[in-house]
């Protein structure tokens, strides 16, 4: 066999073969292959639309935090003045409920020692008719001489 003649042949059937693969065949690789590059581009389109997403994402997030974080110390203020403001009431409460105490109390002294005076007034009384009947040898009626006797209860 002849070496030129091979290669002639080689030569030719190579050619063939790339104008048949460039003509049938190389259409549909490129399709494919522009195919799966438009698959990877608008995959990276959606990996930074996911990105910039979770950006907003994660600043929202921060605000909420903060805006919460706002509120729970506004809520918390609002609970410190409330409870001073609680204490404050029941403090006033108290002094009111003492004073109200105080003044039954002197009121009752005051009732307690017109009874003691009223009492002592009474033994007195009885001293008096005794130390006069004793002076006088005789026995006062007490109640012949009641006004006499009003009459010193009033004096004393």
């Amino acid at each position: 066999m002849n070496l030129n003649a091979t290669l002639f042949a080689q030569t030719i059937v190579f050619f063939v073969l790339a104008m048949v693969t460039m003509k049938w065949v190389w259409p549909h690789v490129i399709g494919a292959i522009d195919e799966r590059r438009k698959k990877i581009a608008e995959g990276l389109e959606a990996a930074e639309a996911g990105k910039r997403a979770l950006e907003s994402s994660s600043v929202q997030a921060g605000d909420e935090i903060a805006k919460a974080r706002n509120r729970a110390a506004d809520i918390i203020t609002q609970a410190e003045k409330r409870s001073v403001q609680m204490i404050e009431e029941a403090k006033a409460a108290a002094r009111d409920e003492g004073a109200r105490e105080k003044t039954a109390a002197k009121a009752e002294i005051e009732q307690e020692a017109g009874r003691a005076r009223e009492a002592l007034r009474d033994q007195l009384a009885s001293l008096v008719v005794a130390g006069a009947e004793k002076i006088l040898r005789r026995e006062v009626n007490a109640q012949s001489h009641a006004d006499l006797l009003n009459q010193l209860k009033k004096e004393i």
